[in-house]
């Protein structure tokens, strides 16, 4: 997909990897980026930054997600490409109450599930469309100290693989993007932990990947190439790959 001339949507954009990937968009020659996120300053203060707009959204809330949708296609046209990124993370295991397991659950999600429920239609009705969903590379492999990140972010992926599978032939093309540690508000607190083993990645490095990943239309985009090699060595051997991750529990969970 040729980015320029598109609108785009970008939630989470009031910093991290979605103000990143609002300003690559931008410099991409998109023909608007919409800012979204509940941080209602911080997506103006992006979208004031390259001429697009803003607008609070909670992607915790059905509705809003809607909202925006359709607002975006009546007032400024056609979405093209529409990047479901804002996420959130909690550490624990199954101990963690149920509130916050609801919430990450809405957030990492449902989120998806709703922007393509009131998206797809429309995007296969005018001939196809673009979805970029962000789950992590815990969606592949795990996430040391934290089940319902893990859990969440498995989910995101194979939320991504229905879409692409079902909705496919109706033109609908899906990227997934899985890093692994990016310099964000959400690893400001444990740069060292796990993901950070092969570096910290910076929001802008990252926004490259996906730009080239969106322009072959590649469905699992890996900012981290290492990914790939873990995922392998995953389903090469479970039972080894099970005991190098409690070698990493050991070392980083607490």
């Amino acid at each position: 997909m040729d980015l320029k001339d598109r609108i785009i949507v970008v939630t989470g954009a009031a910093s991290g990897i979605g103000r990143a990937l609002a300003q690559r968009f931008h410099a991409e020659g998109a023909k608007l980026v919409v800012c979204a996120d509940r941080d209602e300053p911080g997506a103006q203060a992006t979208a004031a930054g390259i001429g697009g707009v803003a607008f609070k959204v909670d992607v915790s809330k059905e509705a809003q997600i809607a909202a925006l949708i359709e607002t975006v296609e009546a007032d400024h046209g056609p979405i093209d490409l529409f990047c479901s990124n804002a996420g959130i993370g909690v550490g624990g295991g199954a101990e963690t109450p149920d509130a916050d397991w609801q919430r990450i659950w809405d957030i990492n999600v449902m989120a998806h599930v709703w922007a393509a429920r009131h998206l797809v239609p429309r995007m296969a009705a005018r001939g196809g469309g673009y979805l970029l969903n962000t789950s992590s590379a815990a969606g592949l492999l795990s996430q040391i100290g934290s089940a319902p990140y893990a859990v969440t972010k498995h989910a995101a992926v194979g939320l991504a693989e229905w879409l692409a599978i079902t909705h496919g032939d109706a033109g609908i093309k899906v990227s997934v993007l899985c890093p692994q540690a990016v310099r964000t508000a959400m690893t400001a607190g444990n740069p060292d932990g796990v993901a950070s083993i092969d570096g910290m990645m910076e929001p802008e490095v990252l926004a490259e990947s996906v730009v080239r990943g969106i322009e072959a239309e590649q469905f699992l985009i890996l900012p981290h190439p290492e990914v790939l090699d873990y995922m392998r060595n995953k389903t090469n051997d479970y039972g080894r790959w099970i005991g190098g991750m409690r070698k990493l529990n050991r070392r980083f969970g607490g």
